[in-house]
């Protein structure tokens, strides 16, 4: 895992402690950033990624994963900040980060609050309001399933919708390393969905983990667990197991 660098951010959100692990990934020519975390995170960002030598101003480009808060909060003050990054996304997401398509995260949100017990909407509207507030960025170049990036000796695209329908995961060869993004999480020393109860299409995301079993996997970092450190096909396949569907 030698250009895969995990960048672990210790924060507090709504009261509740949080780690999310964003990844730089850095050879000769490129510093590339997988994921940018929630809005106000450059300075957690540039802190972690410093710990690593590699101060935030050297990224030349950012991978997003897919359009949730969490992921992409950052994003269009980053490339305010440094005009000269690259935005990649997969061609599903791209419209919805750039403002042209609403949020589907938002749509889902609208959509529940009706149903919320009564001493839950206030929150499920403040939830409303910050999904309003991310501010669109213009992807500025996409990509689809199959690609491979010329970078880090070799950066495999693969689509891994469900949790959302551009959901992607990047594959090192070099190393063997996914980098899972939310196709799966680590909770409590094993692989799972990450929120099945908000996944938009669980059976999606089930097959997108069945996917993964055609890789060579020896590492998988989550965006929220971070590494995995058990073996990762038997992981994938005890997640697979735990939802009666097949591998």
């Amino acid at each position: 895992m030698s250009c895969v660098h995990l960048l672990n951010i210790r924060f507090a959100h709504n009261g509740i402690e949080q780690v999310l692990t964003p990844v730089l990934l850095r050879d000769e020519a490129e510093t590339i950033l997988v994921d940018c975390g929630y809005p106000d995170f450059l300075g957690l960002l540039d802190g972690a990624a410093r710990q690593h030598g590699i101060p935030l101003e050297t990224v030349t480009k950012v991978i997003v994963t897919h359009q949730d808060l969490d992921h992409v909060g950052s994003l269009a003050a980053l490339k305010r900040k440094h005009p000269h990054i690259e935005i990649i996304a997969h061609e599903i997401e791209a419209p919805y980060l750039a403002g042209m398509k609403k949020s589907l995260r938002l749509e889902q949100a609208e959509a529940m609050l009706d149903s919320l017990p009564d001493e839950e909407k206030p929150n499920g509207q403040q939830f409303i309001h910050l999904l309003q507030s991310i501010e669109p960025a213009v992807v500025d170049r996409t990509v689809r399933d199959g690609e491979r990036l010329p970078w880090c000796s070799g950066i495999d695209i693969i689509h891994t919708p469900g949790h959302t329908p551009g959901h992607l995961s990047l594959y090192i060869q070099e190393s063997k390393t996914l980098i899972a993004g939310d196709a799966v999480v680590v909770e409590a020393g094993r692989l799972e969905i990450a929120n099945p109860q908000f996944t938009l299409d669980l059976e999606e995301a089930l097959r997108s983990v069945r996917r993964l079993l055609d890789y060579e996997i020896e590492h998988i970092v989550c965006y929220h667990g971070g590494k995995y450190t058990n073996d990762v096909g038997q992981g994938l396949r005890d997640l697979l197991s735990r939802y009666d569907f097949g591998s």
